[in-house]
């Protein structure tokens, strides 16, 4: 009797909001997206699929609806419903999105789901395994706030959640030791296998942007990331107004990036008479953030205790761009960089300000943190820590 050739692997692979159907046009071509600087999660997955042989099924909760089949791929864009909603509105629409998850799951007989960070509650993709699903969860940010006590419909969250990092994933994948630290905790320390990796970049992206300027007048602290005001945006109008009524008119800050409080704090900056000096630069494309990491003497993130945050990719961009970062252990980026790192307590307000006087006017200072970043780059140019590799570890495994 002749062989039967064994079925591939079917893998659905729920990525987030990303714009997947864009990154697969230019992954068949060979390229990277060209709209994101590091090497974007669902241009690994694919890759994974091409080197395993599987098939995949990919469902993006981007708010464009579109369905692309081609070869070993279906890639769809599903949009969320109720995106932007909160209180029990946006937790009806995580149960809603994850039991549509599984029902195409099971439709599509696939052996395994990958599910990444805001697609679901982790707890409802429980009902997978019982259906001979394996479900690996890919987690991007911590499951609580690090400084902030637990409210009542997290504290439950997390107990529901318990039964499923302890027993019924296959495997974990973290994007950091915080995140990782947080799972072990909420599965009563009987998880299942927790594998870390780290966002990935290729080598051209930061080329010749380390060059630096020695004139250090006026001096430059970039921010990259959303305008509101868990961002920290607004204790950095604060610390820019203390700057200014203490006569120093040779700090400006840059701050890149949208979001709800845009507007607003443009109009505060305004009313201080700081907005020569302190400048919203609203979105920027890849090559005005080129730029502006260019003009940077420092980068700043200081990320608030209210906000649940991830790995935070503006801290390995500014390592590799040879830009010392100001942020504080709410970041869970700042143990993996810390050598090149001014590390302040969370919330502040003074201690960042008081960081980067210290940059500013002690020389050696700022040169030995600017020397120590290009000492931890390598880690997000090597592809084996990239979140690639560790998926494929974990399907190579089963």
């Amino acid at each position: 009797m002749a062989n039967l050739k064994p079925k591939p692997l079917r893998i659905l692979y729920a990525a987030g909001p990303g714009n997947v159907i864009e990154t697969y046009k230019h992954w068949v071509n060979g390229q990277d997206d060209p709209s994101q600087v590091s090497i974007t999660y669902s241009a690994q997955f694919y890759e994974v699929c091409r080197i395993l042989g599987a098939e995949g099924y990919i469902i993006s909760s981007s708010d464009q609806r579109v369905f692309l089949r081609d070869g070993q791929f279906m890639i769809e864009h599903r949009p969320m419903p109720l995106r932007g909603a909160s209180g029990v509105l946006y937790h009806v629409s995580q149960v809603w999105y994850g039991l549509h998850l599984i029902i195409s799951a099971l439709l599509w007989k696939a052996n395994v789901a990958v599910v990444s960070e805001g697609s679901t509650h982790w707890f409802v993709l429980s009902l997978l395994p019982y259906f001979g699903v394996k479900v690996v969860p890919s987690v991007h940010c911590v499951l609580r706030r690090k400084y902030a006590p637990e409210k009542m419909i997290e504290k439950l969250i997390m107990r529901l959640n318990r039964h499923f990092f302890a027993k019924t994933c296959t495997a974990v994948l973290t994007a950091s030791k915080d995140i990782s630290e947080q799972v072990m905790a909420c599965a009563g320390g009987q998880h299942q296998p927790i594998v870390e990796f780290l966002p990935t970049y290729r080598r051209t992206e930061f080329y010749g942007v380390t060059t630096l300027n020695d004139n250090r007048s006026p001096f430059r602290v970039l921010f990259v990331g959303r305008i509101e005001r868990f961002k920290g945006v607004f204790d950095l109008l604060d610390i820019a107004q203390r700057f200014s009524s203490e006569g120093r008119q040779d700090i400006i800050f840059d701050l890149c990036g949208t979001g709800s409080e845009l507007d607003s704090l443009r109009l505060a900056a305004k009313r201080s008479g700081i907005d020569s000096s302190f400048i919203c630069h609203g979105y920027c494309n890849k090559a005005q953030m080129r730029e502006m990491f260019g003009k940077a003497h420092v980068v700043i993130v200081p990320t608030t205790t209210a906000f649940i945050e991830g790995f935070c990719q503006v801290v390995a961009e500014a390592i590799l761009a040879g830009r010392s970062v100001v942020t504080s252990d709410v970041v869970p980026a700042l143990s993996y960089v810390r050598d090149a790192v001014i590390e302040v307590s969370p919330d502040d307000v003074k201690g960042y300000g008081d960081a980067l006087l210290k940059l500013y006017e002690d020389h050696e200072f700022y040169a030995a943190k600017r020397q120590a970043c290009f000492k931890v780059q390598e880690q997000f140019y090597d592809t084996s820590k990239g979140w690639e590799a560790a998926l494929k570890s974990i399907l190579t495994a089963m």
